[in-house]
């Protein structure tokens, strides 16, 4: 069973997320939601045990780009995926560059989930 932070400063997308996960039949134990890259990372910092991060990439505060490079700067290999409505591929590729393991594009099915996240955890 995973423990899965989802990073979006949407509480509505959060919830949808959640929500997509559990009916993709992975395997859930706990999931834990902040609102910018700031709260991802105090959570993380807090000692909380993370099998996967999901982020978006427009937040803000610190967006999901800066929020990748702290987590990476930090030394923690956790994999990341960007759920984001960005269709730009130099953004997506800046992700990558920076330590995100996948991306995925809003909007999503459990299944789109479950084919990007079930090797993951």
């Amino acid at each position: 069973m995973a423990n899965i932070l989802i990073v979006d400063d949407s509480s509505t997308m959060r919830k949808i997320i959640s929500r997509s996960l559990r009916q993709a039949g992975l395997s859930v134990d706990e999931i834990f939601e902040a609102g910018d890259g700031i709260e991802g990372l105090s959570l993380l910092a807090s000692g909380k045990s993370v099998d996967l991060i999901l982020s978006d990439i427009n937040m803000p505060n610190m967006d999901g780009l800066e929020f990748i490079k702290s987590v990476r700067g930090n030394g923690n290999k956790t994999p990341i995926v960007m759920i984001t409505t960005e269709g730009g591929e130099e953004i997506i590729k800046e992700a990558l560059a920076n330590g995100a393991s996948d991306s995925i594009k809003k909007p999503f099915t459990p299944d789109q989930l479950q084919e990007k996240l079930g090797g993951l955890i």
